[in-house]
């Protein structure tokens, strides 16, 4: 193998006074909701918010006097960007990224602002690292390359080593793959300190990579996913072999169940994750059974999502839990009419975001109107009393086709921190 146990303990002694010892704690409401014990290491407290810094930083270091003159570049969609320019910049090292163009403005800017030279090109890693190939040729640079490389993967395995020296009896390990560094050097560790500990990869259905090339499949990928950090059409080839020999297996989750897992750790833990973050406790959340009564450690990868993207995940969020609703309702076309339809609503707590009216679009009589509101319920079972109330007063509530049966899965979740 390529890269062992020691590679990795070095890794960790060489980074060890630059990195954030990221905490790896227990959360009793998520264990309650998936039926296992289940520990979150936070790698979106690292200072670039994820956990790509230990990698970068452990190439750098060992970059000779002649390389560091020379300068870096290395290709990302956003969070090995970072790192390798927060990285760079501290050790007084020129930084060339190539980015996809349609990387979170989030990533770029914070990118930029460590004092790297970005480039937008491409759409996707892969373009964006051909491009990167041409330039550092060019310019005779040094590339980084984001995972398939030894120091990289020894660099990310160092979270295993932090994660088994705080819960020493973890069963399973569940890490997102990408390009496979992050679960390769993982593995790598895991496996040298608890050779019985299973191995379990998570990637999404748009971006199932890794997985077909180890069924020998052709690679087919979607054009987009949530989970951008991981969305790597061509697996490394290191990693691949290490996956290969080390991962159980490759759990795919699609998009719905990724927005919901960022939604429940933001709820439940006050934590803000990421796509790819994310993507470990929706592979818990697709299958319960298969880690049910173990003890399982989730690496929470990183929290660099566009402030866009989180609201929209929040407002899709709690439509599918039911506490977002649009209904309904024709009114008498006489005045007040509207009022008595607000003040019922109000009676029943039900707070109004939005409500307008029309006489245009409609089968009503002439004498009557439509009315369209959206309310913020406190779940089903408000949502249930609300239309009831409607339904004895004389209305006759419509809610829209997609949002009457709203996904079990998405029942309310309990607050508070796990």
């Amino acid at each position: 193998m390529t890269v062992n146990l020691d590679d990795v303990q070095r890794a960790a002694e060489r980074t060890r006074d630059h990195l954030v010892r990221t905490p790896c704690l227990h959360s009793a409401t998520l264990s309650k909701l998936t039926g296992c014990e289940l520990y979150i290491k936070f790698e979106n407290h690292q200072f670039t918010a994820a956990f790509k810094e230990r990698g970068a930083l452990n190439r750098l270091l060992q970059l000779s006097e002649d390389e560091r003159r020379r300068g870096v570049i290395a290709m990302s969609a956003g969070n090995h960007a970072q790192a390798v320019a927060y990285h760079a910049a501290r050790l007084g090292i020129h930084a060339t990224i190539v980015m996809p163009r349609h990387t979170p403005n989030l990533k770029v800017r914070n990118t930029r602002n460590f004092g790297a030279e970005v480039h937008l090109e491409g759409n996707g890693v892969d373009e964006a690292g051909a491009y990167a190939q041409r330039l550092a040729e060019q310019r005779d640079l040094v590339f980084v390359h984001p995972y398939d490389d030894e120091h990289i993967i020894a660099g990310q395995g160092t979270i295993a080593l932090e994660m088994l020296e705080d819960v020493p009896d973890l069963e399973s390990l569940v890490i997102p793959i990408g390009g496979g560094g992050l679960i390769g050097g993982n593995a790598v560790a895991a496996k040298a300190l608890r050779p019985d500990i299973e191995i379990v990869g998570v990637q999404t259905q748009r971006f199932p990579a890794m997985k077909q090339a180890l069924a020998g499949e052709p690679v087919h990928c979607g054009l987009a996913s949530l989970a951008e950090g991981i969305a790597v059409k061509q697996p490394g080839k290191l990693t691949r072999e290490l996956v290969r020999e080390l991962v159980s297996d490759i759990t795919l989750v699609d998009e719905p169940e990724i927005e919901r897992a960022i939604l429940m750790l933001l709820e439940i833990e006050k934590t803000v994750a990421e796509g790819a973050g994310a993507a470990g406790l929706a592979a818990l959340l697709t299958e319960p059974e298969r880690y049910r009564g173990r003890k399982v450690g989730l690496v929470l990868c990183g929290g660099n999502i566009d402030m866009l993207a989180l609201s929209s995940v929040i407002q899709r969020g709690l439509v599918r839990s039911g506490r977002i609703i649009r209904v309904r309702v024709g009114i008498s076309d006489v005045p007040g009419a509207l009022s008595e339809l607000t003040n019922l609503l109000a009676e029943q707590r039900a707070n109004v975001i939005t409500i307008a009216h029309q006489r245009t679009f409609t089968d009503l009589s002439l004498r009557a109107t439509e009315v369209e509101a959206t309310l913020e319920t406190l779940g089903r079972e408000h949502t249930r009393d609300v239309i009831e109330a409607l339904r004895a007063e004389g209305y006759d509530p419509v809610l829209p086709a997609n949002e009457v049966h709203p996904d079990e899965r998405w029942a309310d979740d309990p607050e508070g921190h796990g």
